[in-house]
């Protein structure tokens, strides 16, 4: 029985990546790169801390404060957001009224 041209292109690309992903990396691709292993220790670094990544508009003018702050701050501008969000829901838990029903 004889294939169709699109499955024989489909079986070749199917060989074709089953060979390039046994093959060995050198060492100058992925691995052996030192960006490749401080990429890796940032990502180990967030699953452990179980970060989530948030975008947020702010002012200009805040957000080069924060910036100046972030700069001495052991942990960066990751710790002091965490921290601010962390006092804004505590003091706006403490000053929070439920709303009656209708």
């Amino acid at each position: 029985m004889s294939m169709k041209k699109t499955d024989l292109e489909k079986h070749l690309a199917k060989k074709l990546d089953g060979r390039m992903k046994s093959g060995i990396v050198p060492q100058r691709f992925g691995q052996g790169s030192a960006t490749a292993g401080a990429q890796t220790e940032l990502k180990s670094r967030n699953v452990v801390a179980k970060l989530v990544p948030v975008a947020c508009r702010l002012p200009v003018e805040l957000v080069s404060r924060l910036r100046e702050r972030a700069v001495g701050f052991d942990g960066g501008m990751n710790v002091i957001m965490a921290q601010a969000v962390e006092l804004w829901l505590q003091s706006a838990a403490s000053t929070t009224v439920v709303p009656a029903e209708a």
